[in-house]
Parts: C-alpha cells; sequence; structure tokens
C-alpha cells in the first residue's frame, strides 16, 4: 500500500518559525507584538513564545498593512482600529481561496500518482 501524507495542522509555533514564515528578524515580530495588541502569543514556562494559528492571521494582516501597503505603525494601527470587520473577512475569504485551490491540488497530484501506478 502507497504511502499517504496527512495534514499536519499545528498549534502552536516559535518565534523562529513565525520569522521565517515572514521573512522577518525575530526582533521584529517580538517589536510588533509589543506594538499590536491583537498580537498575543502565549508563553511558556522558559518565556518561549508560543503563536496560534490566530496570531498568524493577525501577523499576516499587519505585515501586509506595513510591509506591502507601506503603512506607518501607527496608520497600520488606526487601519486597524477602523476596519476591523473588514480586514477579518478579507482574511475569511482569501483562507477559502487557498482551501480551493489546495482541494484542486490534491486532486491533481492523486491523478499523478495514479498514473505513475499505472506505468
Amino acid at each position: 500500500m502507497p504511502y499517504k501524507e496527512t495534514d499536519t495542522i499545528k498549534l502552536y509555533y516559535t518565534i523562529g518559525e513565525v520569522s521565517e514564515m515572514f521573512q522577518v528578524n525575530t526582533s521584529l515580530v517580538r517589536f510588533w507584538e509589543k506594538e499590536f495588541d491583537i498580537l498575543k502569543p502565549k508563553k511558556n514556562k522558559k518565556g518561549n513564545r508560543l503563536f496560534t494559528p490566530e496570531d498568524l492571521d493577525n501577523f499576516k494582516i499587519i505585515h501586509n498593512l506595513v510591509k506591502e501597503q507601506g503603512l506607518t505603525l501607527e496608520g497600520a494601527k488606526k487601519y486597524l482600529k477602523e476596519n476591523k470587520k473588514t480586514v477579518k473577512h478579507e482574511l475569511k475569504a482569501e483562507k477559502s481561496q487557498f482551501s480551493e485551490i489546495e482541494n484542486k491540488l490534491r486532486n491533481i497530484r492523486s491523478v499523478l500518482i495514479k498514473i505513475k501506478e499505472e506505468l
């Protein structure tokens, strides 16, 4: 029987993983945590930050506003405060679109695996 990959969904991500995902320094992650109230990572007994998927979503929003759209930190804070519902809605729509693409890719992968097995 062929190996079947399973999806792994993590409950927590380290600061190193977050910095790697967004290609930023860990110091920037710490700084934004202090600056933005919506970033609230848990901390273990050693004081290591543990980011939830919701924290990642919020970090993605902040990253987009500051790094991609060029807003200042104050501008990003103001935007988040004024457009809280809109930002969350856009994020959900983006996730939905991503899930759709992911499902299509999984279907293509399964077809390719079947073709490979028939060779």
